[in-house]
């Protein structure tokens, strides 16, 4: 029992980052823009979700307010630092990034203090049992609330016009233009999407850890990183495979490795064996 109540935490763990990487896809697979500050707005939607619960006791507002917010900065963002430098060598957007992420941790070290907060009233922290594994709440709010905005998601670049669009667009967007597709509104609706999606990974975090603090997606930053090259530069769905074999390997990791390796040491190390086999990733093309 006790594999299979490890399975269901990597598989928790796995989701949360999902959500993150999946954003971080969507942006390279448009722009070819390793967005590294899309871990700032990870934090910033745990902020959102902390202070929103506490001020009306509503976990659900706290995430309708911190998607709607985390989104429209997530388009501000590629308007302002993005747009201007396209034209440049990739190095030049990834370098902004970098800078905005780390201008992103000291704002909220000013304007929340630099030892984070905490809910009130921790929503969603009674035990249940499912199939003899014992989980919180929280837990399985985390793992249902994935599987409903990834299918959404997926419903939606599979089932509507402005989502076939989406996937030209990102397939090949030349081709997509030379077809009038307007793929300015395009690229605000990808960061709209991916934003919001940190945005919910970071009130689940904060939901689990029951803590926000100024550099909570520092780690998750370099995860995720990891995460959309283990599952093929660009590529959604081995993006979320990834992410998924990820937190799986970390919690059996703890498990055998945890006297060697901490946790996030074994995930960089899975990370290193693979590209030293498979450069591509687990589900990129050669």
């Amino acid at each position: 029992m006790l594999y299979v109540e490890l399975l269901a935490q990597g598989l928790v763990q796995g989701s949360i980052y999902a959500l993150v990487a999946v954003g971080l896809t969507l942006v390279y697979g448009l722009l070819r823009i390793l967005h590294v500050a899309h871990a700032g707005l990870f934090t910033l939607g745990g902020y959102i979700g902390v202070l929103v619960t506490n001020a009306t006791g509503s976990l659900l507002l706290a995430l309708v307010v911190s998607m709607l917010v985390v989104g429209l900065l997530g388009m501000a963002i590629y308007r302002l630092c993005y747009q201007p430098i396209l034209d440049k060598p990739p190095y030049v957007a990834l370098i902004a990034s970098i800078g905005l992420f780390i201008a992103m941790e000291e704002i909220y070290r000013i304007a929340f203090g630099p030892y984070g907060i905490s809910y009130e009233n921790p929503p969603l922290q009674d035990v249940v049992h499912i199939f003899g594994i014992t989980l919180r709440l929280g837990e399985v709010a985390v793992g249902i609330g994935t599987l409903v905005l990834i299918g959404a998601l997926a419903l939606f670049a599979s089932k509507t016009r402005f989502g076939t669009v989406w996937r030209a667009t990102v397939t090949d967007p030349e081709m997509a233009e030379s077809f009038g597709v307007d793929i300015i509104k395009v690229r605000y609706l990808n960061f709209f999407i991916g934003s919001a999606l940190a945005a919910v990974a970071g009130v689940m975090v904060a939901l689990l850890n029951n803590l926000v603090e100024p550099t909570m997606g520092s780690v998750p930053s370099y995860k995720a990183l990891a995460i959309i090259v283990l599952g093929g530069l660009g590529d959604v769905r081995g993006t979320l495979l990834a992410a998924l074999a990820l937190g799986v390997i970390e919690a059996y990791g703890t498990i055998y490795l945890g006297n060697y390796l901490d946790r996030d040491a074994i995930a960089f190390a899975f990370l290193i064996l693979v590209l030293m086999v498979r450069p591509q990733g687990l589900f990129g093309r050669a």
